[in-house]
């Protein structure tokens, strides 16, 4: 049976700090692979190779992936200041109205951490540059030291609102994730809703509402042992399901072209 095709959203990356290249996680290529029975193809985010009408061609789903790149405060009308950290403007380019054209076909997407933030842009909504700098907030950044199993270690308990689509899911009200990040949501975009939250009150999965696809972002990183882990497969499988049935509905002629 032929896989459905996951296009990777992918970071700019410089090899031996001089090399231009465009790279993915091979965790992410592997969750894509071997829980949501995907082909994995990594899309190099920029406008200058590709576009976002052939992206919707070329593939049934997205996964927008973690990145240290955060997304552009212009893009949500604030200027950038050095709390924002590290830009991509090329992904933002390729990112942002992809998330708005996956939502208006109802092409699955599946937002994870930058990801997350990116799907809370597109539709209209703002980020806070830092999280731990908030009274009351937790810091969810990476561990400074470590090895990856720590880095990614389980450190917070997430819970989703009853009979919500994470609760479906899953199964399950509360789970414990890792945490990675340096940003969040300050205001949702339009139709993005919260549907999980850390114990601080960080907004941590969305789904846009009235959407007509898979449209689940986290903020954690499901990628992580997701061949294992109770909460990251579940995820994927639903991901890949949806990747399965977009391109089932699209071999039946049931899809427009972009």
């Amino acid at each position: 049976m032929t896989r459905p095709v996951v296009g990777i959203i992918t970071n700019h990356h410089l090899i031996n700090d001089e090399y231009p290249a465009h790279a993915g996680g091979s965790m992410n290529s592997e969750a894509v692979a071997q829980v949501a029975e995907a082909l994995p193809l990594l899309i190099p985010a920029d406008p200058r190779v590709v576009t976002v009408p052939e992206l919707l061609e070329a593939c049934d789903g997205f996964l927008l992936t973690g990145g240290r790149p955060n997304v552009h405060p212009e893009e949500y009308g604030e200027e950038p200041t050095e709390a924002h950290g590290a830009f991509d403007r090329d992904r933002d380019a390729i990112a942002l109205p992809l998330v708005r054209a996956c939502v208006e076909r109802g092409q699955p997407v599946f937002g994870v951490c930058r990801g997350f933030q990116e799907v809370n842009v597109a539709m209209g909504g703002t980020l806070y540059p830092e999280i731990r700098d908030l009274p009351g907030r937790m810091n969810h950044r990476m561990p400074p030291d470590g090895t990856l199993e720590e880095k990614f270690a389980l450190r917070h308990k997430v819970t989703f609102t009853e009979g919500g689509p994470f609760h479906r899911v899953l199964g399950a009200r509360e789970v414990m994730t890792n945490t990675l990040h340096g940003q969040g949501i300050k205001t949702p975009g339009h139709r993005v809703r919260i549907d999980g939250h850390a114990p601080d009150g960080t907004p941590e999965a969305t789904y846009i509402e009235g959407a007509s696809g898979f449209t689940l972002a986290v903020q954690w990183h499901p990628e992580w042992d997701a061949c294992n882990d109770p909460v990251s497969r579940p995820l994927f499988r639903a991901f890949g399901a949806a990747a399965r049935d977009w391109a089932a509905s699209r071999r039946a002629g049931l899809r427009v072209s972009a």
